[in-house]
């Protein structure tokens, strides 16, 4: 058990809206991430989600996000900005997910440069 967090693309057209996105209605998701129990990540992300209107409670809901997000996100991830998350089952984010953290933003770069959409969506 604990905090399992997924980045997903879709295809672009598919995608209506930023936040509770139905994933198990749309065809053609790819999984393209994954990490397990790195909080401050999930906590990052959850900002983003509200921030985008999101008011559920931040599990097993999606947030979309774009190419200013994710330059908003690597800063965080360089500069240690991520914000001190914790829940239970969440586990400790302890610096060693930076690398794992930049390959993601990479891979989610060139998904939009193809034309997908980027998902984050968890479950804990």
């Amino acid at each position: 058990m604990g905090l399992d967090m997924y980045a997903y693309t879709a295809p672009r057209d598919l995608i209506v809206g930023d936040v509770d996105i139905k994933l198990n209605a749309i065809e053609h998701v790819s999984k393209i991430h994954y990490w397990w129990k790195h909080p401050n990540l999930h906590g990052w992300m959850e900002m983003l989600y509200r921030a985008k209107g999101g008011r559920k409670v931040f599990n097993c809901t999606t947030v979309r996000l774009t190419a200013e997000d994710l330059d908003a996100l690597e800063t965080a991830v360089r500069n240690d900005l991520l914000p001190e998350t914790i829940g239970f089952f969440f586990g400790l984010t302890d610096g060693s997910e930076r690398e794992d953290d930049l390959e993601f933003i990479a891979k989610a770069r060139q998904a939009l440069a193809e034309g997908a959409a980027v998902l984050y969506d968890s479950w804990w």
